[in-house]
């Protein structure tokens, strides 16, 4: 099983989509469009689940150590 873990290595502001985008071997640029596109779609609910992953996700650094 994969762990969801936040990336180091594409990291924009938290690394959460750049973890995303290295489990499932995704282009993290489509992620990161989707992304805002839900933001505005839910109107700003995505973003607080967003910043929750941030928290509460490790790096991968503690994972890998």
């Amino acid at each position: 099983m994969k762990k969801f873990y936040k990336s180091t290595r594409e990291k924009q502001l938290a690394g959460v989509l750049g973890g995303l985008s290295e489990i499932y071997n995704l282009e993290v640029s489509i992620l990161r469009i989707i992304t805002v596109i839900l933001a505005f779609l839910t109107s700003g609910f995505f973003i607080l689940i967003y910043i929750i992953a941030a928290i509460v996700l490790p790096t991968d650094n503690d994972l890998y150590q």
